[in-house]
Order: structure tokens, then C-alpha cells, then sequence
């Protein structure tokens, strides 16, 4: 489940992202168009690709209802910081993406 709550973080952070406010609250500039698709592309690819630790570790009845939650769980999370803390979240985000080969090689 750590895997699938890392990446569901990592999507929704770049769904965030590429966003024109939330870039440039975070960033300070404004994201380009090739960045903004980019940062849409890689935010929907984390998240269906997250699908895959979960059912992986649970089958598919119970994995589907544990990546829900996982998705609910990450997207509070980021909600949460993202007002308050929004270096943390971001720094969050890396954090997640660097650690995710960690968590697919202990999920192997």
C-alpha cells in the first residue's frame, strides 16, 4: 500500500501543479504549455499506474476499495498542506517519487 499511496501523492501533486495557480504559487512562474501537458500527462499516469501496487497486494476486490482510500488519503493530505505547509508539499512530492523504487523493490 505504501507504493500506491506514494504515487497517488506524486499524481496529484502534478495534477496540481499544472495548474496556472497553484504553479505559480509554488514555483514562482507560470508553467508553459509543453509543461502544463506534460504535468497533466505524468499526474493521470501516476494515478492509474497506482492501481497496480494495490491490487497487487490485495486482489482486485479488496485492492480497488484499499486504492480508493489510498486516493482519498493522499488527496486530503495534499489539500491539507497545500494552504498551510506549500514547500512541504511539494518537497513531499519529491520525496515520494524518490522513494517509490525503494517501496516497488520491498513490494517485490
Amino acid at each position: 500500500m505504501l507504493l500506491a499511496l506514494l504515487m497517488c501523492y506524486a499524481g496529484f501533486t502534478a495534477l496540481c501543479l499544472s495548474t496556472d495557480r497553484h504553479h505559480g504559487e509554488l514555483l514562482h512562474r507560470k508553467p508553459t504549455s509543453k509543461r502544463r501537458v506534460g504535468l497533466r500527462l505524468a499526474g493521470w499516469l501516476l494515478l492509474t499506474v497506482s492501481i497496480w501496487p494495490a491490487v497487487r497486494a490485495s486482489g482486485w476486490s479488496q485492492g480497488l476499495v484499499e486504492w480508493c482510500a489510498v486516493l482519498m488519503l493522499s488527496a486530503l493530505l495534499l489539500v491539507l498542506l497545500l494552504p498551510y505547509r506549500p514547500r512541504l508539499a511539494l518537497s513531499l512530492a519529491g520525496l515520494s517519487l524518490l522513494a517509490s523504487p525503494v517501496a516497488a523493490f520491498a513490494l517485490s
